[in-house]
């Protein structure tokens, strides 16, 4: 007798031997009872969670006669009636699966629906049950609308689907919908203990909770799983097999990376990225348990009173322990960068490499409360200000400046400023240049600065300032050696205001210049991709992918296109653009690489609207008026200001 697979072998008979589909079951059970029954169910789910199943069950339901022949519609079909068996064994004549995959088409639905006008012909309802109902094109959803929404009182529909947001809306409205779950790994493993108990099988637990989480939700998965262990393991099923089988990461590697990330140990998580490389274990699945083992020590940490691990897990001390050594700050940002690393692992030429960066990169940014002693960050500390007024557009540069021994002057004393200017409101004026958009503002009458704290006055010499370069302040040599620490600590600093050159603020602000490197493809290339925009023959990102590229070599042909992202690089973008460059004229074919780009439209375009501001400012800076304004009353040019007419 050939060999039946568990998946079918235990596939359930009846409501009560589901698992994990509670909500469903009791929802069908009660409208079976009450005799409440609607004429279109949708079962929506993820794969291998009892979809077609339920559908079964339904129809088993709807059609069972009890072991006299006397039955009627109930919740708990007898299975061993005629209607049940042949709907077990799918020769029930009024049970119809149509596989929506395959038959999508408007003919094999209106086939189907020249079926509906006969009434049954054993059993109590004729049931219609379309798996992957979202394949059926437009057309065959509008034939079977009507029917779908009136059918006869003995016929019934159920339709099932992986993919509920590609059905129609006017196909949900005519239908029950009930949303199968995926289920749990503990009700997997708890259900795979039973089966290979009924099967004589000897099995572990961990092996279970291997098999459990790799099915991720899929009870068929779980059981497929278990024969090709079974097959694996000569019969028998344990941790270490069914982990060479699975390819999947030992949790003692995890626990190793993840303790040397806690202590910042550099050279451990090297060692042990280089044995998995050797040992040929997946990046990805090393990357996916540190996230499961990050998940579980972040709850952990959150709830330290609520017992959350299992006491029959072996791993649950472990990641208890790291979850005490590593701080709730570090797990959440190495969490986020573990989910990132996995989705840049096919962009990097070797996984492995890139699983080394990835860790590399938990460790370059461990926060500051971790066990590695990090570099103290520059902060910068703002100094307490005595002088209480508002900044003004000049520059405020503390000068250092020697100590001088209070002796008698040679000459007359001179006065502090702040004691014989008089007292001002401050004054602002504004004037604008019509060259260009420009904003200059000049204080015209500089508040006087108050009075210094007391202490010992050092003398400032005013000096000449130019326009173009600060004031230089030369260190006067010391008459005397300061006397005491007394004496040194009541010395006050005197601000000295510098005015530096607008120009050279302006031009510092603004960001670097993209690097351009002409040739002589770059200049035909931006002449082409310039005639398509004009024309608005590409748009979108067919237009970016233009502007992005740079054209490396052509042929009577065949162009090659290079561009830095691959995410540019996209087949229906690089249709639509060739069928723009033949619409232009250029009847060839396109082949992008990825690399480095010196010369694309974009670039030129950049490097353009860069020389048009740098003339804009040259106007500005030159003007006369512009320059009048700066040398008397201290203008200076607002940063951003100016833009090229």
């Amino acid at each position: 007798m050939s060999y039946l697979v568990l998946a079918r072998k235990y596939r359930p008979r009846n409501f009560t031997e589901m698992v994990g589909q509670e909500h469903v079951v009791r929802a069908l059970s009660n409208a079976l009872s009450s005799q409440r029954l609607h004429h279109a169910y949708l079962f929506t789910g993820t794969r291998g969670v009892g979809k077609t199943t339920v559908s079964r069950i339904l129809a088993k339901s709807l059609n069972c006669q009890g072991p006299d022949g006397q039955g009627g519609i109930t919740a708990t079909p007898c299975g061993v009636c005629q209607a049940c068996t042949d709907i077990d064994s799918g020769r029930f004549v009024d049970y119809t699966e149509l596989d929506a995959a395959s038959n999508r088409g408007v003919d094999e639905v209106q086939a189907l629906l020249e079926q509906a006008v006969y009434k049954p012909v054993q059993g109590r309802f004729k049931v219609f049950m379309i798996d992957e109902v979202h394949m059926l094109t437009n057309t065959a959803f509008n034939a079977m609308l009507k029917t779908l929404e009136e059918p006869p009182a003995y016929l019934k529909f159920v339709l099932a689907t992986t993919d509920p947001q590609k059905v129609p809306v006017t196909v949900l409205s005519r239908c029950l919908q009930f949303n199968l779950r995926p289920m749990a790994p503990e009700t997997i493993r708890e259900h795979l203990q039973k089966v290979l108990q009924t099967e004589n099988v000897q099995a572990d637990v961990q092996s279970l909770r291997l098999l459990a989480r790799a099915a991720r939700g899929s009870m068929r998965d779980a059981l497929s799983l278990a024969d090709q262990a079974i097959a694996f393991g000569a019969g028998q099923l344990e941790e270490a097999t069914v982990r060479q089988m699975l390819g999947s990461v030992d949790r003692s590697y995890v626990f190793r990376l993840l303790e040397a990330l806690a202590l910042g140990d550099g050279k451990t998580v090297i060692e042990t990225s280089e044995v998995l490389r050797l040992n040929g274990l997946s990046a990805a699945s090393t990357l996916e348990e540190m996230s499961t083992v990050l998940q579980r020590m972040a709850v952990l940490q959150a709830m330290p009173s609520v017992e959350q691990t299992d006491e029959s897990d072996p791993e649950a001390a472990d990641m208890a322990r790291l979850a005490a050594m590593m701080p709730a700050d570090e797990t959440q940002l190495l969490y986020s960068i573990c989910l990132h690393g996995r989705a840049e692992l096919g962009l990097a030429p070797d996984e492995y490499a890139a699983l080394t960066m990835v860790l590399l990169r938990l460790l370059a940014f461990k926060p500051a409360s971790g066990h590695q002693p990090l570099a103290e960050k520059k902060t910068l500390i703002e100094a307490p200000r005595p002088l209480a007024r508002p900044t003004p557009p000049a520059q405020t540069t503390p000068v250092a400046v020697t100590a001088v021994p209070s002796a008698p002057a040679a000459g007359p004393a001179r006065v502090p400023p702040w004691e014989d200017e008089p007292k001002q409101e401050p004054k602002v004026a504004q004037a604008f240049v019509e060259h260009a958009s420009i904003a200059i503002k000049i204080e015209a009458n500089p508040e006087p600065l108050p009075k210094p704290p007391p202490g010992r006055q050092l003398p400032v010499v005013n000096m000449p300032m130019a326009s173009s370069q600060p004031p230089r302040l030369e260190k006067k040599e010391a008459a005397a050696p300061v006397e005491s620490a007394s004496d040194a600590s009541k010395i006050a600093a005197i601000p000295v205001r510098v005015q530096a050159d607008s120009r050279t603020e302006v031009v510092a602000g603004q960001s670097a210049a993209v690097v351009l490197i002409p040739t002589e493809e770059g200049e035909f290339w931006h002449q082409v991709v310039q005639q398509l925009i004009a024309g608005e023959a590409i748009t979108a990102l067919v237009r970016e992918l233009a502007l992005q590229s740079q054209l490396i070599a052509r042929d009577t042909d065949q162009w090659l296109l290079r561009v830095e992202r691959e995410s540019l690089n996209q087949p229906g973008s690089r249709d639509r653009l060739v069928t723009a460059l033949q619409a232009a004229g250029h009847g060839v074919r396109l082949a992008v690489e990825i690399g480095r780009v010196t010369d694309s439209p974009a670039r030129r375009n950049a490097a353009a609207a860069a020389e048009r501001q740098l003339a804009a400012e040259k106007i500005i800076f030159d003007d006369p008026f512009v320059q009048t304004m700066m040398r008397d009353f201290g203008a200076k040019i607002v940063p951003g200001s100016i833009k090229p007419g």
